[in-house]
């Protein structure tokens, strides 16, 4: 029985962390249900290439080369790595040590010897990465927005991935040592180019420490695995996860081109041209008119905020933010996101009722200064590396504010009142529109 615990333990592990993530993701899926329907499925040809595109090649990612680089980098690495993980949870199930590696032979040498490579080249990016958001200070890094948590969280996973890939080297390290010395337990199997380096480290160290470590940097390179995965859910990093839906149900019209609310439509025509007969339609007036919490937002907007990467490229391009404008994007979309996991919370405490907090995105979270500095012009949306789209969050909270609070500025408010009498945003009769040309 005693040869079996570590097996029984390994299963214990992994039902209590797959429990948990799947938890985590159902309580995702639940919050962002809680938006309004909206049909993303159309295209569906389209959708599937741009997700291939954007998400799995990363090419809105590379527009700035170093940074983008790197980042494939990790990508890569994350994921071909990861599929020793494959081997390491069979190994942990069965008391096996690297199973496949009799039937692979040579290809299996091979892909250890590629993950190595991997490892190291993550490593590298990682400390690149690390140098960029705390010593060279880059700008977009540094925004109010940024503080606290937000920073808190992109370093804990640069840790991360530092510790997994050095437990992953150490791991092979000993391995590659015990091949050599107890042939009986550790078959003779792998190419480690990289570990070779760290192996000496443990040179004079006798079998049964190296089995120790070995079995120490196995345990704790699967249970890192294991807490990162469930560490998404708290983090920004959920992008991980969510980049490929997001980039699949993507607004596909131009960027330009934004959703008309047929009602508001028919009435605006039916005011201009009173002979024009329009449809009579019983649910013509919504419940509201725009958006002012989660709850009025679609539920692709509320994935949006759940896919953000906080990476600020949104920010950087924004001419509002840039001016010195209080807007930024970013902080539109982790806004976004902080309210719905505050929702997300009243559901868990209350057996997934929701309680009136006395709360709202508008205000608590997004101020109206914030949303009339924006100009529309979709350099957030066109700057995103996953097609997240600050810009319709920011429309729909602007709507709300014109139609349901009367609360425009008071240059809108001007400019509405002037096309209402005037048929244009200008304070002139058609009469006296052209007399600046006798003038």
């Amino acid at each position: 029985m005693i040869e079996y615990l570590p097996n029984i333990l390994f299963f214990l592990l992994l039902l209590t962390s797959s429990g948990l993530f799947f938890r985590n993701l159902k309580r995702i899926r639940r919050n962002i249900s809680l938006g309004k329907n909206l049909d993303r499925n159309d295209k569906r040809s389209l959708r599937w290439k741009n997700m291939i595109r954007v998400a799995l090649g990363q090419s809105k990612m590379v527009s700035r080369p170093i940074a983008g680089t790197l980042h494939v980098i990790v990508y890569v690495g994350f994921i071909l790595i990861n599929i020793e993980l494959l081997e390491i949870i069979l190994d942990g199930l069965t008391g096996k040590h690297r199973l496949f590696a009799p039937y692979l032979g040579g290809i299996y040498s091979f892909l250890i010897a590629v993950f190595e490579v991997l490892a190291l080249l993550v490593l590298v990016s990682v400390v690149f990465f690390w140098t960029r958001r705390n010593i060279l200070k880059i700008k977009r890094f540094l925004k109010d927005e940024m503080k606290g948590w937000p920073k808190l969280d992109a370093d804990i996973i640069l840790y991360f991935e530092v510790v997994l890939m050095l437990l992953f080297l150490s791991m092979n390290a000993t391995d590659s040592i015990l091949q050599d010395l107890d042939p009986t337990n550790y078959i003779k199997a792998g190419s480690f180019p990289i570990s070779q380096f760290i192996a000496p480290l443990f040179d004079g160290i006798s079998i049964e420490n190296l089995r120790l470590l070995e079995r120490s940097f196995w345990w704790l390179h699967i249970s890192g695995i294991f807490i990162f995965m469930n560490y998404l859910y708290y983090s920004k990093h959920l992008h991980i996860l969510l980049a490929f839906p997001n980039t699949f149900y993507a607004n596909l019209n131009s960027k330009g081109k934004f959703t008309v609310d047929v009602n508001i439509k028919n009435e605006v025509q039916s005011m201009m041209d009173p002979s024009l007969l329009i449809p009579e339609n019983k649910n013509a007036v919504p419940d509201k008119f725009g958006a002012s919490d989660i709850f009025d937002l679609n539920w692709v907007q509320l994935m949006n905020a759940y896919s953000c990467t906080e990476c600020g490229r949104c920010t950087s391009v924004c001419p509002a933010n840039i001016t010195g404008k209080k807007l930024s994007p970013r902080k539109i979309m982790m806004d976004t996101r902080d309210r719905l996991e505050e929702v997300g919370e009243n559901l868990n405490s209350n057996k997934g009722v929701f309680k009136l907090d006395q709360k709202q995105l508008l205000n608590d979270y997004i101020s109206p200064e914030e949303l009339w500095a924006c100009t529309s012009c979709n350099a957030c949306v066109e700057a995103c590396p996953i097609e997240i789209d600050p810009l319709s969050i920011i429309m729909d909270m602007r709507q709300y504010l014109v139609m349901e609070q009367s609360a425009a500025p008071a240059e809108l408010n001007s400019m509405m009142g002037n096309i209402e009498n005037n048929g244009a945003p200008w304070p002139f009769s058609n009469q006296d529109r052209l007399q600046w040309a006798d003038e």
